[in-house]
């Protein structure tokens, strides 16, 4: 039973993250949202409109 806390321990130690790894999976995403825009699987709705895109090129960056 000792080894599940000590299995435990070092999952935690294996999977946390380390300082200075927050750089975004998608830097088209973090663009995106940096300048107040949103992502979305289909179109835009009606009063937004595709300005680029999100998650290497899968989904749209919508706008206003």
């Amino acid at each position: 039973m000792k080894v599940l806390y000590l299995l435990f321990a070092v999952f935690l130690l294996l999977f946390q993250a380390t300082s200075g790894s927050a750089d975004p999976l998608f830097p088209d995403t973090a663009e995106c949202r940096s300048q107040g825009n949103f992502c979305r699987a289909g179109a835009c709705p009606p009063t937004f409109a595709a300005t680029g895109t999100c998650h290497g090129g899968v989904l749209k960056c919508c706008s206003k």
